[in-house]
């Protein structure tokens, strides 16, 4: 019910206008103290405009989620070089990531633990699964040119990967960067040793 597609363009546009107004409305004030109502206006809008797009307060909330989720995502893989031969990609990845997470409230919100409702649902959001299929498939290509050990399956180092990604993701955010800074090195270190090839 929430496709913006079947809706058109201007379906798409006031979905777009209302994921936007939930991000920042749950960003800030949390499910339990934002409603629909608080939405709609804070988009522009009135009525029940949201329940045609969205099945109920939930529906919402998991949306504006996914697509925060999703902009923290984008904005890591474009600063990313996933297509030339560094190996340093993973590291920046992870770095882009810490970085990008503030610049996303209701993510932010869920990785600081602030909707324990919802945080177990992180891992499953359609923006990791993406996440997941891109790192698989440059660990793949590593594998073809030699640099990621062929005795691995790179489909399923990739799923871990971005798992470990989101638990450093929900350390930083309740730890502080900080800690990221400190131990990220040691983490990378660990994550290179799994994959790379051992020299004679």
């Amino acid at each position: 019910m929430d496709d913006g597609a079947k809706h058109g363009t201007k379906g798409a546009q006031t979905r777009r206008a209302l994921l936007e107004a939930a991000i920042v409305r749950f960003g800030r004030d949390g499910f339990r103290s934002s409603s629909v109502a608080d939405i709609t206006r804070d988009a522009g809008m009135s009525g029940s405009v949201a329940y045609a797009y969205f099945d109920n307060k939930e529906a919402l909330f998991l949306a504006a989620l996914d697509e925060d989720a999703a902009g923290i995502i984008e904005e890591a893989v474009l600063l990313t070089p996933l297509e030339d031969r560094d190996p340093a990609w993973r590291s920046d990845l992870f770095a882009n990531l810490v970085v990008a997470v503030d610049r996303h409230p209701l993510a932010q919100r869920v990785l600081a633990g602030l909707e324990p409702q919802v945080a177990s649902r992180i891992v499953d959001l359609p923006a990791l699964a993406e996440l997941r299929t891109l790192v698989g498939a440059r660990l793949r290509s590593e594998q073809d040119n030699g640099l990621v050990r062929h005795d691995i399956d790179p489909i399923q180092i990739g799923n871990g990967m971005v798992d470990i990604m989101v638990s450093v993701l929900f350390s930083v955010v309740q730890l502080g960067a900080a800690q990221f800074e400190e131990r990220g090195p040691d983490l990378m270190a660990v994550l290179g040793a799994a994959v790379q090839p051992v020299r004679e």
